[in-house]
C-alpha cells in the first residue's frame, strides 16, 4: 500500500525528531561546553544508583501519571503547562544539587509522562488502552545513541524491536488478569529495560547540572530541554504509530528507513 504524499510528509517529520542528535548534544549547545566535563564531576556510585532512581521514577510515574486522563483522541496537547511543571521541580532540583535527584526525577518524569499521554491523544490513541499505555512508558527509550544502528535499520525502530517482547507480555498479561500483584514482575522487567535507556539521558542531564554555577536557573533550563526532548521523541513515536494504524507496521517502517535521517 502506498502512503500518501500528506502522509509520506508526516513520517518525514516524525523521522527528523526521532533521528537527530539527542540530549546531550541539546543541552551541549545550551551550556556551552563538552557535556563531559560534568560526567567527569558525579559521584564514583552514581551509574549503580540512578538505575535504582530510574526504574523507582518511571515505576511510580506509569501508576500516577495516566489513569487520571480522560479520553478524547484528537486533543490538542498542552505542551507549555507540562514544560512549566517540569521546568520549576527543575528549579528545585537546581537549587539543591544532585543530592535532590532522588526526589525530583519521580516529579518531573511523572509530568513528563502524563505529557507523553498528551501527545499520544493528540495523534489519535486512546488513553485508556493498555497498548497506549506501554507505547507511552516506551518514549523514555528513545532518543539516545544505539550500538545497534546500522545504515540500514534505524535507531528507533531498533529500539522498538529490541523491547518488543516485554511489551507483549506485560500487555497480554494485564489484559488477562488487570493490574495485580501477578503483574508486577512482568511491568517490572518492562521497566527495567527502558530504564537503561532512559538513566543514560537522566545521566546526561545530571552531568549538566552538576557543572559549578548552573545553580536553579540552570536546572529549570536543563529540565525544559529534557522535557522539550522528550516531547519530541513522543510526537516523533505517536505520528508513526498512527501511519501504522492506517497502512500497517510493515509498509511504514519500509518507508521510514528509505527517509534520510535529517530532513530540511
Amino acid at each position: 500500500m502506498n502512503i500518501s504524499q500528506l502522509h509520506h510528509k508526516e513520517l518525514a517529520i516524525a523521522k527528523s525528531l526521532l533521528e537527530n542528535p539527542g540530549l546531550a548534544v541539546k543541552i551541549t549547545n545550551f551550556i556551552g561546553s563538552p557535556i563531559e566535563k560534568g560526567l567527569a564531576l558525579l559521584p564514583a556510585n552514581w551509574n549503580k544508583n540512578i538505575a535504582k532512581v530510574t526504574e523507582k521514577s518511571l515505576m511510580k510515574a506509569s501508576e500516577a501519571a495516566i489513569f487520571t486522563m480522560k479520553d478524547s483522541p484528537g486533543e490538542i496537547s498542552s505542551n507549555r503547562w507540562h514544560k512549566l511543571g517540569v521546568a520549576v521541580s527543575g528549579g528545585v532540583g537546581g537549587f539543591f544539587g544532585l543530592t535532590a535527584i532522588a526526589v525530583e526525577l519521580p516529579v518531573s518524569t511523572t509530568i513528563m509522562l502524563r505529557s507523553i499521554a498528551d501527545i499520544a491523544r493528540s495523534e489519535g490513541e486512546l488513553i485508556t488502552s493498555l497498548e497506549t499505555k506501554m507505547a507511552c512508558l516506551e518514549v523514555f527509550a528513545l532518543g539516545g545513541a544505539s550500538d545497534l544502528d546500522d545504515s540500514s535499520e534505524s535507531g528507533y525502530f531498533t529500539v522498538r524491536a529490541a523491547l518488543a517482547k516485554s511489551v507483549t507480555e506485560a500487555a497480554e498479561f494485564m489484559v488477562k488478569k488487570g493490574i495485580t500483584d501477578e503483574t508486577a514482575p512482568l511491568l517490572v522487567k518492562l521497566i527495567s529495560h527502558i530504564a537503561e535507556k532512559f538513566g543514560v539521558q537522566v545521566t546526561q542531564k545530571a552531568a549538566a547540572q552538576a557543572i559549578p554555577a548552573i545553580g536553579a536557573a540552570g536546572g529549570a533550563i536543563i529540565n525544559t530541554l529534557f522535557i522539550d526532548h522528550f516531547q519530541d521523541m513522543a510526537r516523533g513515536h505517536f505520528i508513526v504509530r498512527k501511519l501504522e494504524r492506517l497502512y500497517g507496521y510493515d509498509t511504514v517502517r519500509t518507508a521510514y528507513n528509505l527517509l534520510p535521517k535529517h530532513v530540511s
